[in-house]
C-alpha cells in the first residue's frame, strides 16, 4: 500500500498556488481521487490536514463507530466534514489554497508537506521544525518503552526469550 512520506517545502505564490509533490500526487493517483485533495484543519496542530479517498474512508470508518446521533458523532462530523475544502490539482500539479486554512496554519510564502503514511499534512516550515524536534524528543524519551515491550514478550532485542 502507497504511504505519504518524507517532507518537502514549496514556494507559494501571490494568488495561493503551490505545487504538490510529484510523490504525493502520485499516491492520491492510485487512491482513485487523483483531481484533488481532502484537507481540513488539523483538530490538534496548526497544521492542515490533507489525503485522499482513504483519508475520507477513515474518516468515514471513525464516525460509523459512533452511535447514530450522538453528540460526540455530530461534533466530529462538523469539525471534520464541516471544515473539508476539496482542493483541485490544475494540470501543473498546483493547488490553490484558500486563505481560511493558510491563516489556520500560519502559512504564508513558504508551506512543508509532511508525509504521515495514510495522510499528509501541510505546515508553515517553522512551525514543522519545531514540531519536528519535539516528536524526536519524545521519541527518544520513549524509546525505551518501546524495546520493553518487544522483550517482554519476548520479540529479539537484548534480554529476547530465554530457554
Amino acid at each position: 500500500m502507497d504511504r505519504f512520506v518524507s517532507t518537502y517545502i514549496n514556494k507559494i505564490d501571490a494568488k495561493g498556488r503551490v505545487s504538490v509533490p510529484a510523490s504525493f500526487r502520485t499516491i492520491l493517483e492510485r487512491d482513485g481521487y487523483a483531481g484533488g485533495i481532502y484537507c481540513y484543519p488539523s483538530l490538534d496542530a496548526p497544521a492542515l490536514d490533507a489525503g485522499g479517498k482513504r483519508l475520507a474512508e477513515n474518516i468515514d470508518r471513525i464516525l460509523d463507530g459512533l452511535p447514530d446521533y450522538s453528540d460526540e458523532r455530530d461534533e466530529l462530523s462538523v469539525a471534520l466534514y464541516g471544515d473539508v475544502v476539496t482542493l483541485t490539482i490544475d494540470q501543473d500539479g498546483r493547488i490553490v489554497l484558500p486563505e481560511a486554512l493558510r491563516a489556520h496554519a500560519g502559512i504564508s510564502t513558504h508551506i512543508a508537506f509532511v508525509g504521515l503514511g495514510q495522510k499528509f499534512q501541510m505546515w508553515e516550515p517553522a512551525r514543522f521544525e519545531a514540531r519536528r524536534v519535539s516528536a524526536r524528543e519524545k521519541v527518544r524519551d520513549h524509546r525505551k518503552l518501546f524495546s520493553a515491550g518487544r522483550r517482554l514478550s519476548g520479540e529479539g532485542g537484548e534480554g529476547g526469550a530465554r530457554e
